[in-house]
């Protein structure tokens, strides 16, 4: 399966719509041509084969193909109307598997959709899980979303790592009521080498996860370029973030208390039980 970067991963997301039921889904047209299929003919091919194999699957097209129609923009004035589809992810995840192999976008798109099936089982499932199963789930989209913010930083002109270290402190700085990162590093006791984002439960790692999601989205919407105003954004978020926090009267971040153990050991821990439930091979004679 291809490996996906911040920035391909970005590109699925930018065409994601969601209903007035907030479920969400893609439109076919706009799908096209970020899996690089620039005649509607052949990518509808492609379309019809996934149809087939949902029907196949004891599925209803009419569930994940919906067929709309729209108007788009033609030379000297004109409009012209076309049909489209509404698809759900499991529509996307068909028409990928049954495009074209030899189209690098093709791989990139089983990647990404074979991950946001992944994660909606995830969120599905997640209130069943227990606090260091939602560590360390929280702590994947964390990364995931964290490299994304490198990248939306960059495009703001944040280009070496002490500028992102300190735009990344006015983030923490807007979240947790003014203490920097060295603060919150010494208020959880931790040692040099070890990491902020290690040591925090499902409920801080929620609260971070949502200032750098939304950080990263007004960084791509409002494009500021220089340290300075990149930075101020990130305060404000993060400030906004705690203030949320504050109207609902939950515990602020920096009062939550420090797991016992870094998200590290959890996951050797997981790691291990894993292991340990494989049965051991049987020799048949």
């Amino acid at each position: 399966m291809a490996t996906l970067n911040a920035k391909e991963y970005k590109q699925f997301e930018d065409i994601k719509h969601y209903d007035e039921n907030g479920v969400e889904f893609w439109y076919a047209r706009e799908l096209s041509l970020v899996l690089d299929y620039t005649e509607w003919r052949n990518f509808s091919k492609v379309i019809d084969k996934a149809m087939l194999s949902c029907q196949n699957s004891g599925f209803e097209c009419a569930d994940h193909f919906v067929e709309v129609n729209k108007t788009i923009a033609m030379p000297k004035g004109a409009n012209k109307k076309v049909n489209d589809y509404e698809l759900s992810r499991y529509a996307c995840y068909l028409i990928v598997q049954n495009g074209d192999p030899r189209k690098e976008p093709i791989a990139l798109g089983q990647t990404y959709f074979a991950i946001q099936t992944r994660r909606q089982e995830i969120a599905d499932a997640f209130n069943r899980l227990d606090e260091d199963n939602k560590r360390l789930v929280i702590r994947g989209e964390v990364t995931t979303w964290n490299a994304m913010l490198v990248e939306a930083a960059h495009e703001a002109g944040i280009t070496d790592q002490l500028e992102y270290a300190q735009f990344q402190n006015a983030g923490y700085m807007g979240l947790y009521g003014g203490l920097t990162a060295a603060d919150i590093h010494k208020r959880k006791n931790l040692k040099k080498s070890e990491k902020i984002l290690d040591h925090m439960g499902s409920e801080e790692l929620g609260a971070n996860l949502f200032r750098i999601t939304q950080t990263e989205a007004k960084l791509r919407r409002e494009q500021p370029q220089g340290l300075e105003t990149a930075s101020g954004i990130h305060y404000q978020v993060g400030q906004t973030v705690r203030e949320t926090i504050e109207k609902n009267d939950d515990t602020m971040p920096e009062d939550l208390p420090t797991p016992e153990k870094s998200i590290a050991e959890v996951g050797r821990e997981q790691l291990k039980k894993l292991k340990a439930k494989k049965e051991p091979p049987i020799l048949d004679e």
